[in-house]
């Protein structure tokens, strides 16, 4: 962020204003634990800031503090416009495109009257936002929600709270630091968060060591239907609705499923494929290692995007020919996707 940038948002944040703070679609980690501890740090600051979500958000992040709070654009799109009309200003934060937050939702915030303010570190941010704070060098959102409050002056008000949401984001969106966005600043970070009264041990329990029998169950069958293209030193795992029923499917299960294909000695390039019968699209998580770009392929082939090593996408072909698509791009990668 500019220093034209910090100065103005101070100025306009000295008195108490009526925030929205808004995350994207199916949110993870780091896009709730972002926004609960920017919403936690401005009504500490006397602001009236709520937390909204296009859509729920998985189980295991609800025990977070001010979870209960937010508001589900899709199961109360009412309350949701009257809040984004009354708001002086809307934050946005672990996503840059306003199509991120879904068709009805984009409609409403593209009809406000309302400046916003963006905090992400995914390439390529839209130019909707007054206030932009963009680096895709930062390892996650949540990270830069402490930066933010450093720019405001006001680290003195981090508390257990406020901390414990931005720890959850970090190592979510880090894969609990084992990513190499993971820099020295990220664990400097870290440690004052600690300092400030995070529980680590009892966060990570909360968030990976919560499974339910059918969870590790659906994780069986990922793994039964991982393939190996050792061609492309790329591996793939798909998963039919019929298979997400039969183990009682609920958001977030899939979690990191994608991450195991890229721990096969040799892959370089990973990628898991979810049937969505509802939505009538095939989701998509891409992985990779070293520089092969996971995001200009998400968008030049499937209209997604995110990081260099991780990105997401989705597809309206069906589930056995959305992965046939895949496949015939690879082709033209095989050089980069080489260990030569």
């Amino acid at each position: 962020m500019n220093q034209e940038h910090i100065s103005s948002l101070k100025s306009f944040l000295n008195t108490s204003k009526n925030i929205v703070i808004i995350g994207h679609r199916n949110p993870d980690g780091d896009a709730v634990g972002s926004t609960l501890a920017l919403c936690l740090y401005l009504n500490k600051k006397g602001h009236k800031a709520t937390v909204m979500m296009p859509n729920d958000f998985p189980d295991f992040l609800k025990w977070m503090p001010g979870a209960g709070e937010i508001v589900l654009f899709e199961k109360d799109s009412k309350k949701s416009v009257q809040l984004l009309n009354e708001a002086a200003l809307i934050f946005t934060l672990d996503f840059n495109l306003l199509s991120r937050v879904g068709e009805e939702m984009q409609a409403v915030l593209e009809a406000v009257d309302t400046p916003f303010a963006l905090i992400d570190h995914h390439q390529q941010p839209d130019a909707y936002a007054k206030y932009v704070y963009s680096d895709v060098s930062i390892c996650s959102t949540a990270q830069m929600v402490y930066h933010f409050i450093e720019m405001m002056d006001d680290l003195q008000l981090l508390d257990k709270e406020i901390s414990t949401c931005i720890y959850t984001g970090i190592m979510t969106d880090t894969g609990s630091f084992r990513f190499s966005s993971t820099t020295a600043t990220t664990h400097r970070v870290v440690a004052h968060l600690i300092e400030s009264g995070v529980d680590n041990a009892f966060i990570h329990q909360s968030v990976f060591d919560n499974n339910s029998a059918e969870r590790i169950q659906l994780l069986g069958v990922a793994l039964q239907n991982l393939v190996i293209l050792k061609e492309f030193n790329t591996a793939y795992i798909t998963l039919t609705q019929d298979e997400l029923d039969k183990h009682n499917f609920q958001k977030g299960d899939t979690e990191g499923f994608v991450n195991y294909g890229l721990s096969v000695k040799g892959v370089k390039f990973a990628a898991i494929f979810i049937e969505n019968r509802q939505e009538k699209i095939t989701k998509i998580s891409f992985r990779s290692i070293g520089s092969f770009d996971v995001n200009q392929f998400a968008r030049n082939y499937f209209d997604g995007g995110g990081h260099i090593n991780a990105a997401g996408a989705k597809s309206n072909l069906t589930l056995n020919d959305t992965v046939s698509y895949f496949i015939s791009k690879l082709q033209g990668y095989k050089q980069e996707l080489s260990y030569a």
